[in-house]
């Protein structure tokens, strides 16, 4: 009976009524703490006493490099359910979620080289950190590309699902770069274990835009598998009712 809520997420259906009332103020909460953590942080927040107005990228070099990874480590996971448990849903958030995840790789790769340029003196270097962010978003094209080339559904969800867990390794790699191999990056930001660095004027909100892009993704996210169920059970009586009422009839 403890596993009956578990089996029942594993259902496109159930997933779907259980979903669709919280991906509009998830968005519109993330939206909310985006505005006020950006604006707050380029506009109000003290200037660094050594990068000056430059450390302003960290409200969103900080968290987009944050999601990158949190969005491949949720790929991994609904990876594994799906290979153990064969439970439908999880292909359909590997799918919503691989793009969304690419995205925040990308940007995490551009917002980096644009700070890394008065910080560093160059754009790009290989350094173990940014090597490894640059893998993360390969294996996120590389999902992305398995998807959209096989046309057998099983096959590709099942392909998807062992690269979705097999890129796990890089995500230690990412994190404990830093600590392994001698990098011109940073030290992590944000620890559980101890109290930022930075004075409070600057970490608030980055927090605020950390926590606002969690919840602005999550929502996507939840509209993406929506949308991906539909499609996936347009022939179930269900959907067809759910389509009927959406239309008013």
């Amino acid at each position: 009976m403890r596993w009956v809520w578990f089996h029942k997420l594993g259902s496109p259906k159930y997933f779907y009524f259980w979903s669709k009332p919280l991906a509009l103020p998830l968005f519109f909460l993330g939206c909310l703490c985006l505005v006020v953590g950006l604006v707050w942080g380029l506009a109000f927040a003290p200037a660094d006493y050594q990068q000056g107005n430059s450390f302003r990228i960290i409200y969103i070099h900080v968290p987009v490099a944050m999601l990158a990874q949190s969005c491949y480590f949720a790929l991994g996971v609904a990876g594994f359910v799906y290979l153990v448990w064969q439970m439908k849903i999880a292909p359909i958030f590997i799918k919503s979620m691989a793009p969304i995840g690419a995205v925040m790789a990308l940007i995490a790769l551009v917002s980096g080289a644009i700070w890394g340029k008065p910080t560093w003196g160059t754009w790009w270097i290989w350094d173990a950190r940014l090597t490894s962010v640059l893998v993360l978003f390969l294996l996120y094209m590389g999902i992305i590309a398995l998807q959209n080339a096989l046309d057998d559904l099983v096959l590709a969800n099942k392909a998807t699902a062992v690269v979705s867990v097999v890129g796990l390794i890089n995500l230690p790699i990412i994190k404990y770069s830093v600590v392994w191999w001698n990098t011109l990056h940073q030290g992590a930001t944000f620890t559980l274990m101890e109290k930022p660095a930075m004075p409070a004027a600057m970490w608030i909100p980055l927090l605020i835009c950390v926590v606002g892009l969690y919840c602005f993704v999550a929502s996507l996210v939840l509209w993406r598998m929506q949308s991906e169920i539909m499609q996936r059970e347009h022939r179930s009586s269900w959907v067809k009712q759910e389509v009927m009422y959406n239309n008013g009839f």
